[in-house]
C-alpha cells in the first residue's frame, strides 16, 4: 500500500529531491539532525524530560522501503498546472537506480534512554536527496513514540512504581495505536490490552470485561452477581471484575466479595476487582475496606477512566489522607492499586504533539571537507547547532546527570575542566573542575553504516525498559517532578558555541 511505503510523505520532500538531482546535488553527502525543541506543556503540569522511543520501527521500515514500480507509476501521474510532468524521467529513473536508504549512516540514543530538549538525538548521513527523503517518515515515528513513552514514564513514576496499563487503543489515531502500546511498554507499562501489540512484543494482553456483560445479564432476567460468577467459572485464575455498573459501593464490590468466596473455595485465587467511574480515591479506600473485611487484604484494585500522571498522584495522595477514616492501611492501599492509563496517554491529553524537527546541519563540499550549515530565527529554540556533532552526558560527583553536552566531532572527552556555553546566550558560561566530574558518558551509538545494520538488539524492549529505569535513578528528582519541573542543563562546548555564533554573524552580514 502506497500510505506504508516510500510515498508516505510530503509532497515537497519529493520536488526537493528533483531538484537537488537536477542541480547535480542529490549524491551530495549531507548531515541530518533530529531533536526536539521544548518538552511537553501540559497545561498544568509540565515535562522535564522524555524518552527515547521508535528508533528500532524506524530502522526497520528503512531497510525494507524504497521506490518500487508502483511507486515510480505514481509519480508519473502527477502534473503541474500547465499539464505537463511534475516529475521527470531522469530523476525518476535516478530513484529507481539509487540504493535509498541503503546509502545513509545513522547515529541515535537508544530507545529507552532519557533525552532532553535541544540534543541531536538521530543523525543521518548520506546523498542529500537520500536525506531529505526521510525527513516526513522519521517525524512521523519518532515524535510520537517519544512523546508517548516519555508520558507514561511520568505516570509510573506517579503511581509509585505500581502496575500502569495502557488501556488507549480505542482512542488512538488509528495504526498509531501500535505505537502507543509499544512506547508505552517502553515508558514502563506493565502490558496493555492492545492484544495484536502485546502479542507481536511479547507481553501478556491484559483486560477485564466491560460494562455490557453485566448489562446483558441484567437484561435476561438474571443479575450482576450472575455474570461475576459467569465470568468466574470461565476464567477462575484470571478473574478481575467491574464492579462499577449498578452501585460499586452496595452492589459490585458485595457481589464481588461473594464471587471471590465462592472461588476460594474451589482453591482459586482471585484477581480483583476494577473502578471505572466516580470518586476513584474514595472508592478505592471503601472497597478496600469492604475487601479486607472479608479476608481479601490483597485482591489488586484497578483504577480507570481519564487518568493521567497528575490525576494518579493527586489520588494517591487522597488516598493518603482519606484512608486512615475508615481503617485501612493507606500504604497496604497504594500497594495493591494499578492504573488503566487510556484516553490522556494515547492523545497525550494538553500536549497532543512533540515539537521534533530533521535539519540539514553539514553539507560535504566537492573538496570533500565538510561545511557546517546554520539556520537562524528570531526564537533561539529554532537556531540550530550546526556542523557535524557528538553528544555527551556528565555526571557529578555524586553520580547524577548534571548536563548534556553538545560538542564538535574530535572532541576530547578526558579534558578537564569541562568548559560549557549555554546554546542560546553564549555569555552565559560555566566550568567544571575534575573534582565535579564522575563520569563522561557518549549517549549516541552508530545504528548503520552505509545501510548495514552495526547496533545489536536496537528494537530489544525490555533493554529499553531497562535503560529507562537505569537514566532515571541518575536523573536529578527536581527534573522529574510533575509541576514545573527544574530545567535540565544541556550546553555547548566552547569550540562549538564559536562556530555558532560566527556562522550567525557572517549569515546575517
Amino acid at each position: 500500500m502506497l500510505n506504508e511505503g516510500i510515498l508516505f510523505t510530503d509532497h515537497y520532500q519529493l520536488t526537493m529531491a528533483q531538484l537537488y538531482h537536477g542541480y547535480g546535488l542529490a549524491d551530495r553527502r549531507a548531515q541530518f539532525d533530529y531533536h526536539f525543541r521544548s518538552y511537553p506543556d501540559y497545561g498544568v503540569h509540565q515535562a522535564g524530560y522524555c524518552i527515547s522511543a521508535g528508533l528500532g520501527p524506524l530502522v526497520d521500515w528503512m531497510e525494507n522501503t524504497w521506490f518500487d514500480e508502483q511507486d515510480l507509476a505514481a509519480l508519473r501521474t502527477i502534473r503541474t498546472s500547465s499539464g505537463e510532468r511534475l516529475f521527470k524521467e531522469p530523476f525518476l529513473e535516478w530513484l529507481e537506480g539509487s540504493d535509498g536508504f541503503q546509502s545513509l549512516s545513522m547515529w541515535a540514543i537508544p530507545e529507552g534512554r532519557v533525552v532532553h530538549a535541544q540534543t541531536p538525538i538521530v543523525t543521518v548521513e548520506g546523498p542529500l536527496a537520500v536525506a531529505q527523503l526521510l525527513e516526513t517518515a522519521l517525524l512521523n515515528r519518532l515524535n510520537y513514540a517519544i512523546l508517548i513513552a516519555g508520558k507514561t514514564s511520568r505516570a509510573v513514576e506517579a503511581a509509585g512504581g505500581n502496575g500502569v496499563l495502557e488501556f488507549g487503543m480505542r482512542r488512538a489515531p488509528g495504526a498509531a495505536a501500535h505505537t502507543a502500546t509499544r512506547s508505552a511498554l517502553i515508558g514502563g507499562a506493565t502490558g496493555s490490552s492492545n492484544f495484536a501489540a502485546s502479542y507481536e512484543l511479547g507481553f501478556l494482553p491484559r483486560g477485564t470485561h466491560a460494562h455490557s456483560l453485566v448489562q446483558v445479564f441484567i437484561a435476561e432476567c438474571d443479575s450482576e452477581l450472575e455474570a461475576f460468577r459467569a465470568y468466574a467459572d470461565l476464567y477462575p485464575d484470571d478473574c478481575l471484575l467491574l464492579v462499577d455498573t449498578i452501585n460499586t459501593l452496595e452492589s459490585g464490590v458485595p457481589n464481588a466479595i461473594t464471587v471471590f468466596e465462592e472461588l476460594r473455595k474451589r482453591g482459586h485465587r482471585p484477581v480483583g476487582i476494577r473502578l471505572d467511574s466516580g470518586d476513584l480515591a474514595h472508592l478505592a479506600v471503601r472497597s478496600a475496606a469492604l475487601l479486607d473485611r472479608a479476608g481479601f487484604p490483597d485482591v489488586s484494585i484497578v483504577l480507570s477512566s481519564d487518568l493521567d500522571e497528575l490525576i494518579i498522584w493527586q489520588v494517591r495522595n487522597q488516598i493518603l489522607e482519606e484512608a486512615g477514616r475508615y481503617g485501612v492501611d493507606a500504604d497496604h492501599l497504594l500497594n495493591r492499586l494499578v492504573y488503566g492509563v487510556g484516553t490522556r496517554l494515547v492523545t497525550s491529553d494538553g500536549c497532543p504533539s512533540l515539537n521534533g524537527v530533521f535539519k540539514l546541519v553539514a553539507v560535504e563540499g566537492t573538496d570533500g571537507n565538510w561545511a557546517a550549515a546554520i539556520k537562524i530565527s528570531e526564537d533561539p529554540t529554532k537556531v540550530l547547532d550546526p556542523g557535524r556533532k557528538r553528544l555527551w552526558r556528565i555526571y557529578d560527583h555524586r553520580g547524577t546527570a548534571t548536563v548534556d553536552l553538545i560538542t564538535e566531532s574530535d572532541y576530547d572527552p578526558a579534558a578537564r575542566p569541562i568548559h560549557l556555553v549555554h546554546p542560546g546566550h553564549p555569555d552565559i558560561r560555566r566550568t567544571l573542575g575534575a573534582t565535579q566530574i564522575s563520569e563522561v558518558e557518549p549517549l549516541r551509538i552508530q545504528v548503520l553504516n552505509n545501510g548495514e545494520r552495526v547496533a545489536d538488539n536496537l528494537g530489544d524492549i525490555e533493554a529499553a525498559r531497562n535503560r529507562r529505569v537505569a537514566d532515571l535513578a541518575r536523573l536529578d528528582p527536581g527534573v522529574r517532578r510533575l509541576v514545573n519541573p527544574h530545567t535540565y542543563h544541556v550546553s555547548l562546548s566552547p569550540q562549538l558555541s564559536k562556530l555558532k555564533q560566527d556562522l550567525i554573524a557572517d549569515f546575517r552580514s
